[in-house]
């Protein structure tokens, strides 16, 4: 029989929104799939974790364990998601020896006091443009002997051996918080933050640049450095609907932006799946559009999902939900369904 795990990174609104949120839903499939379990679990994550919980737990799916908590109570160290070469490959380049890290143009903004990242998603950053950047900046990582490989418009790759153990934290975890409590930290953090105050320099007047301004763009003034894995192949990724390029690249072609039915046919008898159209407008505070993707998700998963759960063509649903700093699994079956005293309910949203 077939079993189906679905993430939904950011399906877990914070509490203080929680409340009203929920009374402006009506998803009575989510609300069965959630009240009538047969387990269930929860935890909160250190809120120095440097990784979110849903990356965290993509790494574990994939069978990279580098760090990666295997317990409750992980350490915001221990919180991570060794991802770099398991991307890396997703974008068609077999990973040579070594350690990899991914490498994203960013933008740095100044707030009232503090620097922080700003969201790479709207950065708007296009092929030509990146490519510019990027020949520019690689003789400088060369120069080092971190060589750098291009993937698309927003990701990159660096090889950097000797800086295995240099903890960083993902860009979603960091945008928007003050930058001075997310800079690498380990024996060669003074030499990544150099690298990346020497390609601050080159950038600060680069025609790119100046020609984005001109246009009303922000401009791409650092990288950012995240997902540090030692080469190995991974194990087959799950199924991405929606998401960020390097979150796709996990995922086998054929099972990017798919449909339930495509992922039930082709998913063997356990198909999983990254459903990340909540994580752009969470990350965003944009909560009109988190209520429009979770209503799109009613109709298109969990209704289906519900109605083959009933019709025995699935076994077992499981739904990890997250947070910033909150993981929750939910499972169910048939015969949990059945627990018609349990009346269903939104409120295991609440974080």
């Amino acid at each position: 029989m077939t079993q189906i795990t679905l993430a939904l990174p950011f399906a877990l609104p914070p509490s203080e929104l929680a409340p009203d949120l929920h009374r402006a839903l009506e998803l009575p499939a989510l609300a069965a799939l959630l009240s009538r379990t047969a387990a269930e679990s929860r935890e909160t994550i250190d809120t120095g974790a440097r990784a979110l919980p849903y990356e965290a737990w993509l790494a574990r799916s994939l069978g990279l364990h580098d760090g990666a908590p295997t317990t409750h109570g992980a350490s915001p160290v221990e919180q991570s998601a060794p991802l770099a070469a398991a991307v890396l490959a997703g974008f068609g380049t077999a990973p040579a020896e070594g350690h990899w890290f991914i490498v994203h143009p960013v933008h740095v903004q100044m707030a009232r006091t503090h620097l922080t990242l700003a969201d790479q998603r709207q950065l708007r950053l296009d092929e030509t443009e990146s490519r510019a950047l990027y020949e520019s900046a690689r003789p400088y990582f060369e120069e080092l002997g971190k060589p750098l490989v291009y993937g698309d418009a927003n990701t990159w790759f660096m090889r950097a051996d000797d800086w295995h153990g240099l903890r960083t934290a993902s860009p979603d975890c960091v945008t928007g918080m003050n930058l001075s409590d997310w800079m690498p930290e380990g024996e060669h953090a003074i030499a990544a933050r150099k690298l990346q105050n020497e390609i601050q320099m080159l950038w600060y007047e680069h025609p790119v640049n100046e020609a984005r301004q001109a246009r009303g763009l922000p401009p791409v003034n650092s990288f950012w450095l995240w997902g540090g894995a030692t080469s190995g192949q991974p194990s087959t990724g799950p199924a991405v609907i929606a998401g960020q390029p390097w979150l796709r690249a996990i995922c086998p072609p054929a099972l990017r932006d798919v449909s339930l039915d495509t992922l039930l046919a082709q998913g063997g008898t356990h198909p999983m799946a990254v459903l990340g159209q909540l994580i752009e407008p969470a990350i965003a505070g944009e909560w009109a559009s988190w209520l429009d993707h979770m209503r799109q998700l009613e109709q298109q998963w969990f209704a289906p999902l519900l109605a083959a759960l009933h019709s025995g063509r699935v076994s077992r649903i499981t739904l990890v939900l997250s947070h910033r700093h909150t993981s929750a699994s939910y499972t169910t079956s048939k015969l949990a369904q059945r627990k018609f005293w349990r009346k269903p309910s939104l409120t295991k949203l609440s974080t």
